[in-house]
């Protein structure tokens, strides 16, 4: 009896050769297909998927939203499950996901996910973090937003479900700052192109605000120094992202 559920599995990637066994490993024994659109890797990712049976998709980089649509619309299962390659099904989410799929209700559903951060797993810091994931084909699932702050949005209700996502999202410190600073900046870039304009105000103000959210109003603080140091990274993601906007429009005027 095939115990696989009617239900692909959709991701993206470049060079995850560390990640991406970890992720399909936790979701193979019940996906009928896993998709991956890969923009041309150059280490083991597409060798690793491959022997996990994935459908490898070779395409150029079009950004976070345009890429993960490319990996949408080759789902040929009724059900969709959407992951990053360092996420990670915990087993009491799976047992969620095949209860879902199995009852075949037209909802979308969304998964909460929590962050492994330097050897830990988090559970205040970049909280709440909820993520619709699993959808139904028939739902018309597409991905909107703006990059890199991409969103999944459905043409039905949706619900949340037990057990969570683990996001292995920085290998350290230094991935952590490198990953800070990059998608500050096409967070700017994005900002640039919808003619939102930069103030002093903001870059002042909102850093500080992020900050103060995540480590006192979501309580970062108990998760010790690593919260601090997420409540820190969060400081500064915001503040490059309005010096980045800033440098856009400066440049643009010389």
């Amino acid at each position: 009896m095939d115990s696989k559920l009617p239900l692909s599995v959709a991701l993206i990637s470049y060079n995850e050769e560390k990640n991406i066994a970890r992720t399909l490993n936790s979701i193979v024994d019940i996906a009928s297909e896993i998709v991956l659109v890969d923009s041309f890797s150059t280490d083991k990712t597409v060798e690793i998927a491959q022997e996990f049976g994935a459908k490898v998709f070779q395409e150029e980089w079009k950004g976070h939203i345009a890429q993960k649509n490319s990996a949408l619309k080759k789902c040929t299962q009724p059900w969709i499950l959407a992951l990053d390659c360092d996420e990670v099904v915990s087993p009491t989410l799976k047992q969620s996901i095949i209860e879902v799929v199995n009852s075949n209700t037209k909802f979308g559903f969304r998964l909460h996910r929590k962050t492994f951060y330097l050897g830990k797993l988090l559970h205040f810091s970049w909280q709440p973090d909820w993520k619709l994931r699993l959808v139904r084909k028939d739902c018309n699932p597409r991905w909107e937003g703006i990059n890199p702050h991409d969103s999944l949005t459905v043409d039905c209700q949706t619900k949340k479900i037990k057990g969570y996502l683990i996001h292995y999202s920085y290998k350290n410190l230094r991935h952590h700052m490198d990953k800070t600073i990059y998608y500050a900046k096409i967070s700017a870039e994005s900002y640039f192109k919808m003619g939102i304009r930069f103030s002093f105000f903001k870059l002042i103000f909102n850093p500080i605000f992020a900050f103060v959210k995540m480590f006192i109003f979501n309580l970062g603080l108990l998760d010790g120094f690593r919260g601090f140091l997420a409540s820190v990274s969060a400081w500064l993601s915001t503040f490059l992202k309005y010096l980045f906007l800033w440098e856009l429009y400066h440049s643009s005027e010389v």
